[in-house]
């Protein structure tokens, strides 16, 4: 369906989420969320509550989804995709704002409902593993914030 010609409904939708990383014997690695029916790999991301600014969503569905604490480090960018809803004629366009963070402390065993499984999983292998393109790009970026970081610090 071309959007150009599309005379229906669009809504713009907006969620936040991130990359959480961590060095381990010398290699990055990430917290990736997957579901096995149908399999799935993703970075963590949500929605935003009522009131909430997308840093904090970003935050809040990262420690939901992962079961992580984490901090915020710096923006790595954003997506869009459109998809709509089987009941639902309205087209979305939905944009997803990601975040570089690092981990402080909680576990992946305690991770929420939303997702079968949590792992950390090395970034080159994250990113074969990952599902949708546009989160490998993502993912990609972030590595290169990591490696810019590594250089200078």
């Amino acid at each position: 369906m071309n959007a150009r010609r599309y005379r229906g409904k669009v809504k713009r939708p907006v969620s936040a989420g991130g990359v959480v990383y961590r060095q381990r014997e010398g290699k990055v690695e990430v917290a990736l969320c997957g579901r096995r029916d149908p399999l799935r790999w993703s970075l963590p991301k949500g929605t935003p509550d009522r009131g909430e600014t997308i840093e904090q969503t970003a935050l809040r569905e990262v420690r939901e989804e992962t079961g992580l604490k984490v901090a915020l480090e710096e923006p790595i960018g954003s997506i869009q995709y459109w998809f709509m809803q089987r009941s639902d004629p309205t087209r979305f366009n939905k944009t997803v704002h990601f975040y570089l963070m690092t981990c402080y402390g909680g576990s992946i065993n305690d991770h929420d409902y939303e997702f079968d499984e949590v792992e950390w999983v090395p970034i080159d292998e994250a990113q074969q593993r990952l599902t949708f393109a546009n989160e490998v790009k993502i993912l990609g970026s972030a590595l290169d914030l990591i490696q810019k970081r590594d250089h200078e610090g």
